[in-house]
């Protein structure tokens, strides 16, 4: 498999290091301010960019007939025009906020948790992420990935960095050293706590996720998640 890299920042540089192990060439690698149509000559592209540059990336690559994994976060609120646009083009685009297999199996967890406790009383709903200093973002798009899929099976309307109203998820964000991820959502009750956690010990397994992913997406026309990846739909 011949892959564009769109975005050389650590999750690029990581793929490109991960990219031979699985037998697949880096074709073409596009940084900020490069042409984007050699990508043309490649089998799929992976794009971990910048928000502003996202939904363009996506459509260019999709115009150019070629697959597109994006793991780029904080540009989802145009998550709509961009499935709309693969749609109308029929073309083929993965988002994920974060492609670790253990990651995709807790937001599933999250899921079953939230649609457990959704008529259970007493508990109050909070969450917490932890990243590395050189993380721009907050919260991050695991953390709100978490908080919505909860909020689509619970009371709750809105996700707040920070404290939050009545109706709200408290989401806390820290950035401290080098940690590459760690998240946790808990249910704290007056008697007990319910809590689930996952912790990344290095950036390797969102590589090899995102790497798997270009690889499942070959020959699809679709939009699709690495819960269709993984088969736990």
């Amino acid at each position: 498999m011949n892959i564009a890299l769109i975005g050389y920042g650590k999750m690029g540089k990581m793929i490109a290091a991960l990219a031979p192990e699985r037998n697949h060439t880096i074709g073409q690698v596009v940084d900020a301010g490069d042409p984007i149509d050699p990508i043309a000559t490649c089998d799929v592209a992976i794009d971990f960019s910048t928000p502003k540059a996202a939904l363009g990336n996506i459509k260019n690559a999709i115009s150019l007939g070629v697959p597109i994994i994006s793991g780029t976060t904080g540009w989802t609120d145009q998550f709509e025009e961009a499935k709309l646009f693969c749609e109308e083009h029929g073309g083929a685009f993965l988002y994920a906020s974060n492609f670790s297999i253990g990651v995709n199996i807790f937001f599933k967890l999250n899921r079953q948790l939230a649609q457990y406790m959704q008529s259970i009383e007493g508990y109050r709903i909070s969450m917490e992420e932890v990243h590395h200093t050189q993380k721009t973002d907050a919260p991050s798009g695991t953390a709100i990935t978490l908080a919505e899929d909860i909020i689509d099976r619970s009371r709750y309307t809105k996700w707040q960095l920070g404290t939050a109203d009545e109706d709200g998820i408290a989401i806390s964000s820290k950035r401290e050293g080098n940690v590459p991820g760690i998240h946790t959502v808990a249910y704290t009750g007056d008697i007990d706590e319910i809590t689930i956690r996952h912790e990344a010990f290095n950036r390797k397994g969102f590589a090899l996720g995102a790497i798997i992913a270009a690889e499942w997406i070959i020959g699809k026309r679709g939009v699709f998640s690495m819960e269709d990846v993984l088969d736990i739909n």
